[in-house]
């Protein structure tokens, strides 16, 4: 699982010009594979860039692959060494013919793309060093860069997390830099907040270049996973379409006070979580046993929005936009609840700023390749506690 030995030199002078970059990423919900081919019009420097998606899509995982990552992620420990292994390989495997497709629907060469950022799938996000011994944090994303470099012939830039927690950051969220570099505004204080299966916040104070206005970004809880996972538990359907099953039911309030006593909530940021914290398990524990489903999945819902509203009030309480990405977008419920705890601010998505909300975080480790290749910094310390600005990634030569 460790990278094939290379100089990002060798290939920074490529990465530097105009070009076609291609990310993939599997969410914390597990839903599919996301895969973005972005074209780049900038030089890879520290300014500003531009960049336009030329095409994103989802490609399913296997039926039989999926419910072995999310019982894994969720803390389920793997048969043997011998499966994790496996899986890493099959989810590379997974990957790469993601990104052959992507390609051939593009009608562009592989000669074209410059390279791929490849996220993997999270199976364990220990920031905090809960895992073992509760010494030594770590986060391990599967799907073996080597392979997606070998099946496709593309330098491949992937495990973007580890250098970050090696340098005392959480290793997430990693798209505020992203964000930042798309999305800020001189002119006004913005929050870009990502509803994918956690909800998490990127902070882009007008001021940026001040110690005042740095940017962060954190999680602030969950979000599609848990409505995804009920909504699968008692309906058979992989997601709650338009919010219709939470829309069925009424919060309750006791329930929802009992969920918000999680002492996560409570953490100032840096802050990170996943699966392995927020799972059905951690729902049913909070449940009497009498409630009906649809009111649990309000409630869920609930609780999305809350504590999102919760942590932009406490965090940057004068910010009138927030611009949402993420599968969320999709869930006019969650957005209503967002609106009525927000009631001083603008919600938009990020297909307002030319940024498909399906695809930004695709789009953004097509964007972290970039950066790597050119040696330059992908993450913020401001927003992983990191010791410092570091340049992210394993290269696989193509």
């Amino acid at each position: 699982m460790s990278a094939a030995p290379a100089d990002p030199r060798a290939v920074a002078g490529r990465a530097a010009a105009d070009g076609l970059f291609l990310g993939l990423i599997s969410g914390t919900s597990a839903d599919g594979i996301d895969a973005a081919l972005v074209r780049f019009n900038a030089p890879a420097t520290a300014g500003p860039v531009a960049c336009k998606l030329v095409l994103g899509r989802t490609y399913p995982w296997a039926t039989q692959l999926r419910p072995r990552l999310v019982a894994l992620g969720q803390g389920g420990a793997a048969d043997s060494l011998d499966e994790l292994g496996t899986l890493d390989v099959q989810i590379g495997e997974a990957f790469a013919d993601a990104a052959r497709q992507l390609i051939d629907e593009a009608r562009v060469t592989r000669e074209q793309v410059l390279a791929i950022g490849s996220h993997g799938q999270t199976v364990r996000h220990r920031p905090d060093g809960a895992g073992f011994d509760g010494h030594h944090p770590f986060t391990w994303q599967l799907g073996d860069g080597n392979l997606i470099a070998e099946r496709c012939g593309i330098t491949t830039v992937a495990d973007f997390r580890r250098r970050d927690v090696a340098a005392g950051g959480h290793g997430a969220p990693l798209m505020p830099a992203f964000h930042a570099a798309m999305l800020h505004a001189a002119e006004e204080d913005r929050a870009v907040l990502n509803l994918g299966g956690i909800a998490n916040f990127t902070l882009l104070p007008r001021t940026a270049s001040s110690t005042a206005g740095t940017v962060r970004g954190f999680d602030t809880g969950p979000a599609n996973a848990l409505l995804d996972a009920w909504c699968e538990r008692h309906l058979g359907q992989p997601y709650d379409a338009d919010g219709a099953f939470a829309a069925r039911g009424q919060v309750d309030a006791a329930l929802l006070a009992r969920l918000l006593e999680d002492s996560w909530f409570a953490l100032p940021p840096p802050k990170s979580t996943g699966r392995e914290q927020f799972h059905l398990d951690w729902v049913q524990a909070a449940l009497r046993g009498d409630e009906a489903a649809e009111d649990v999945q309000a409630t869920l819902l609930e609780l999305s929005a809350v504590t999102a509203a919760d942590a932009l009030r406490a965090h940057q309480p004068r910010t009138r936009r927030v611009i949402v990405c993420g599968g969320g977008v999709r869930n006019p419920r969650l957005l209503e609840r967002l609106a009525a705890h927000l009631p001083q601010t603008t919600l938009q998505s990020t297909a307002d700023y030319g940024l498909d909300p399906d695809f930004v975080e695709a789009m953004g480790f097509a964007w972290l390749a970039r950066q790597t290749l050119a040696g330059l910094p992908g993450n913020l310390p401001s927003v992983s506690g990191a010791r410092g600005p570091r340049v992210l990634g394993a290269v696989y030569p193509g």
